[in-house]
C-alpha cells in the first residue's frame, strides 16, 4: 500500500449549553447532562461511560478543543468530521467551530457533515415532538452554500483534488437532491472554488450516487445488518427503581447485541468504491434513548479485528484519497468515542494508531 490511510472521527460539537437546549431540557443542559444520570441495564452492562483524560469538557473553552486536537493527533487520527446543524438560516451549536476558525492554533484538519434532520425530542423516553423543523427549499440552498463556503475556503479544511469534502447525512429527505446538487456545485464554482467533492452516510442500500454525489461513507452502525440479537437467557435484567423513574421500564434488552457477532456480520459484506469505509468502536445509546440499541462486549482487541480488515481488503486503488470514517470520536451519550474512558484509557486510540500507523 503505497499511501497510508487517513482516519476521520465523527465529531459531535453538543458538549456546551446553548438558550434553545436550556428551554428545552433545563438550564445548562448539554451532552454530559444524560452520560453521567445513566446507569446499567443488565449485568455486565458497561455504564455509565465516563470520561478519563480530557473529563467533562465545555468546547467554547479553547482549552478543551486544543487537548482534542492534540490527542487525536497523537494517535493518528486525520481530522474530524463535524456534524453540522443549519435549520433555514438558523445554525445551531456552532460556536466551537466558529471559534475554531478565528483561532490559527487549532490547526487540526476538519471537514462538515450536514446532520439533515428535524430536531426532536426522540431521545427522551415519551415523546417525540419537533423542536425544530428541517425545511427544503431552493433559495435555502443557495443561502446555505454561501454560508459553507466560509468553512470550505479554510486552509484546514479537508479536500479531495483542491475540492472541499461535504457530506448530507439523508439525502432521501430532499425534495430534488439533484437540484440541490447543481445549486450547490454552481455557487462553489462561482466562488473560486474548482468544485466540490460531496458524500453522503450509506445507512441501507438505498443508492444515491447517480444522483450527483462523488462518495457515499458507511455510515456505522449499520441498523440494517444485524447478527441475532442476544437472547433473555444471556441477559439478567437489572430492576433498577432510577430506571423506572426514568420511564426505562424494557430496559432495552430486544435491541441488544454481541458486538464481535456484529462486527463479523459487517465483514462479509463486500467493499464498494467509490463507498469509503466505516467503523464504530462501540455503540450503546441507552443515556438517550428508552428502546435502546446496544452492541455489547467491545474490546479494544474485537475493534481491532474489525479495523485490519478494513486495511487489508478495502479496495484503495479504487478511491482519490484513503479515508476510513470513525463513528465517533465523542459521541458519549450513544457509548460511542475514540476519546478516553475510565475503564479503557487510551486502548482505542491505540489500537487505532497501530492498525493504520
Amino acid at each position: 500500500m503505497s499511501e497510508k490511510i487517513k482516519p476521520i472521527a465523527i465529531h459531535l460539537p453538543q458538549f456546551h449549553p446553548t438558550p434553545e437546549n436550556d428551554a428545552w431540557w433545563g438550564k445548562g443542559f448539554t451532552e454530559w447532562t444524560n452520560v453521567a444520570k445513566t446507569t446499567p441495564r443488565f449485568e455486565g452492562h458497561y455504564q455509565p461511560h465516563l470520561p478519563a483524560d480530557l473529563g467533562f469538557y465545555d468546547l467554547r473553552l479553547e482549552e478543551a478543543r486544543l487537548a482534542q486536537e492534540a490527542l487525536a493527533k497523537a494517535y493518528g487520527i486525520h481530522g474530524f468530521c463535524y456534524y453540522h446543524y443549519w435549520f433555514n438560516g438558523k445554525k445551531m451549536l456552532y460556536e466551537p467551530l466558529d471559534r475554531k476558525l478565528k483561532n490559527p492554533k487549532e490547526d487540526f484538519p476538519f471537514m462538515l457533515c450536514w446532520a439533515n434532520e428535524d430536531w426532536t425530542r426522540a431521545w427522551e423516553a415519551s415523546e417525540n415532538k419537533v423542536l425544530l423543523k428541517q425545511d427544503y427549499g431552493f433559495d435555502d440552498d443557495l443561502n446555505h452554500i454561501k454560508h459553507l463556503l466560509t468553512f470550505f475556503k479554510d486552509a484546514r479544511y479537508i479536500k479531495v483534488q483542491d475540492k472541499p469534502m461535504f457530506i448530507v447525512y439523508r439525502p432521501e429527505l430532499f425534495p430534488d437532491i439533484k437540484k440541490t446538487i447543481k445549486i450547490w456545485r454552481e455557487e462553489a464554482v462561482k466562488s473560486g472554488l474548482p468544485g466540490l467533492y460531496l458524500g453522503y452516510a450509506q445507512k441501507s442500500q438505498v443508492e444515491f450516487l447517480s444522483a450527483g454525489f462523488d462518495f457515499a461513507f458507511e455510515f456505522q452502525p449499520n441498523f440494517g445488518r444485524l447478527p441475532k440479537p442476544m437472547s433473555s437467557h444471556t441477559i439478567k435484567r437489572i430492576k433498577n427503581k432510577v430506571l423506572s423513574k426514568l420511564g426505562f421500564e424494557n430496559n432495552g434488552i430486544s435491541s441488544v447485541y454481541d458486538y464481535e457477532a456484529y462486527t463479523e456480520e459487517q465483514m462479509n459484506e463486500p467493499f464498494k468504491a467509490p463507498v469509503f469505509p466505516g467503523a464504530t468502536p462501540m455503540w450503546d445509546n441507552s443515556a438517550r434513548k428508552n428502546k435502546a440499541f446496544i452492541l455489547n462486549n467491545s474490546t479494544p482487541t474485537k475493534y481491532k479485528n474489525w479495523l485490519k480488515h478494513i486495511k487489508e481488503n478495502y479496495p484503495w486503488k479504487e478511491v482519490p484519497e484513503n479515508f476510513v470514517f470513525i463513528n465517533a470520536w465523542n459521541e458519549w451519550a450513544e457509548g460511542n468515542h475514540l476519546e478516553p474512558c475510565q475503564k479503557w484509557g487510551k486502548d482505542y486510540l491505540e489500537v487505532t494508531k497501530e492498525v493504520f500507523k
